[in-house]
């Protein structure tokens, strides 16, 4: 029975990824024209030959209508998720789900956790049990609003906000277990993409040694419009050159369609760069070394109004890598990923 549970489990996962990928394909042919049906073959060719299976041949395809040819080494996202992230982070990505266990598992400074609330239980960013009279001090001493993050929250989902006046620890005791984290405010540059949400820094890092760790991919993330916070579903990405921090000169909206302008605010992309890049970078790469066991994670960092580096997040298990593959990839040659045999989805996996 297990085995059959596993079977249908795995069918679904590549079926959900094969949808998916076929929509966002159909909507780039029809909006660039079709894809080269040598490049196709090729990509099809890769799947079966190197990969095993023809069903990590849709994102290629995918892959290939961004880049505008075929890439030996692209990395499908179905094969990440059934093959990668079970045999190099194992249970342990999963890990970063638990956004209340922030400062437990890095003990940084890097995070703006202020205090976490764990099973009914309110503890500050040095383990110190909280008293539920205090809380609200706690929170709102240095400032008149905070992010409260669920954990397992993801793509946007589960994020509130309080303020000193419409806090209720009662409704925050419904919500669940979760992180509160100060509201920051972001460097004037990222203002240009508007100002009702926080954009994000996505860095991808990998562990390729015991005390090696290098950036793979790089990109901003940014609201499309009045969202309180970015959200899957609406945002704008742009790549990040990662040797420099220059953005690309074309975004990508949700859909994946290109754009050379924010679509709210129509503030170019082309000549600008990430604030302080260098100290991004050290920042992940410092952290990632405390967690060597997840051998690949996606971080989100934002520079803040003083040019100091906050990381919002950090996602050990099933992180994006789609569309870095597509934009700036391959990203993982060198890594021996396309070498792992094909395995079984893990059973919590979302995509």
């Amino acid at each position: 029975m297990k085995d059959l549970l596993r079977l249908a489990f795995d069918f679904k996962f590549h079926l959900k990824h094969q949808r998916n990928a076929s929509r966002v394909l159909a909507g780039l042919e029809q909006k660039y024209g079709k894809t080269s049906a040598v490049d196709i073959k090729r990509a099809r060719e890769y799947a079966n030959e190197v990969l095993g299976h023809r069903r990590f041949a849709p994102w290629l395809y995918v892959y290939t209508a961004v880049a505008g040819c075929f890439k030996e080494g692209w990395i499908p996202d179905n094969f990440y998720g059934c093959t990668v992230v079970p045999k190099l982070k194992g249970v342990y990505g999963r890990l970063s789900s638990l956004k209340s266990l922030n400062q437990t598992l890095l003990r940084s400074d890097y995070f703006p956790d202020l205090v976490s609330f764990v099973n009914g239980v309110f503890f500050d960013r040095d383990g110190s049990v909280v008293p539920s009279t205090n809380v609200q001090r706690c929170l709102f001493e240095s400032g008149n609003r905070v992010v409260f993050k669920l954990d397992d929250s993801w793509q946007g989902q589960g994020i509130h906000f309080f303020t000193n006046e419409t806090f209720d620890i009662a409704a925050i005791q419904r919500l669940g277990n979760g992180v509160f984290q100060s509201h920051l405010r972001q460097h004037e540059l990222f203002d240009r993409f508007g100002t009702s949400s926080v954009a994000s820094l996505r860095m991808t890092t990998v562990m390729e040694q015991a005390d090696t760790v290098s950036l793979r991919a790089s990109y901003l993330r940014v609201g499309s419009g009045s969202e309180t916070h970015v959200q899957s579903d609406s945002h704008v990405r742009i790549p990040v050159d990662i040797g420099t921090g220059v953005f690309a000169e074309q975004g990508f909206l949700a859909n994946w369609h290109r754009t050379e302008v924010h679509p709210a605010t129509k503030a170019a992309f082309a000549g600008m760069s990430i604030p302080v890049f260098d100290k991004c970078v050290a920042v992940v790469k410092e952290l990632h070394r405390r967690i060597p066991f997840v051998h690949c994670v996606g971080w989100d960092l934002i520079v803040d109004h003083e040019e100091h580096v906050r990381v919002m997040e950090w996602n050990g298990e099933h992180n994006d890598i789609k569309f870095s593959e597509a934009t700036q990839g391959p990203c993982f040659l060198g890594l021996g990923w396309e070498k792992l045999k094909p395995g079984h989805v893990p059973w919590d996996d979302r995509d």
